[in-house]
């Protein structure tokens, strides 16, 4: 329901988290300048997108209960889950944790080498690791 909105807006939606508390909760949503458009998200990006979505949330009604919308950048340990997201960060070093370990180790951090349609290809510790997506629990850049 919302990245079709963020999209309009000019925007890539890269994440949406739900924390839910005993009396309310929060939703955040994480954004980025679209591939090819460079940039940064600042505090006016946010704002825009925060009206729109919120305005979007009340006629919806998809929460129950009370809620903080919070909109952001996802920041320098950005979340990588579709395969264009890795495609966009080759070269850059990542932190990926599979679903169920493999050889005894669930988690590689290392320089993202090559994405195909399949899955990802990290070089940690000066070792190739093939990773398919369906085996990927978690992903992100790392510093």
């Amino acid at each position: 329901m919302l990245e079709p909105l963020v999209e309009q807006l000019g925007y890539e939606l890269v994440d949406i988290e739900w924390a839910s508390a005993p009396r309310s909760g929060v939703l955040r949503i994480y954004l980025d300048q679209p591939v090819g458009h460079g940039g940064h998200i600042g505090i006016e990006d946010c704002e825009t997108v925060s009206r729109e979505v919120s305005a979007r949330l009340d006629v919806e009604d998809p929460l129950p209960g009370a809620y903080t919308l919070e909109v952001s950048s996802p920041g320098f340990d950005r979340v990588l889950r579709k395969p264009a997201h890795f495609e966009r960060f080759v070269g850059q070093r990542v932190w990926v944790e599979l679903q169920v370990p493999r050889d005894g180790r669930r988690r590689y951090t290392g320089t993202l080498a090559k994405v195909s349609d399949r899955g990802v290809e990290l070089e940690v510790d000066g070792q190739t690791v093939q990773v398919a997506f369906a085996d990927i629990g978690k992903a992100r850049l790392v510093a």
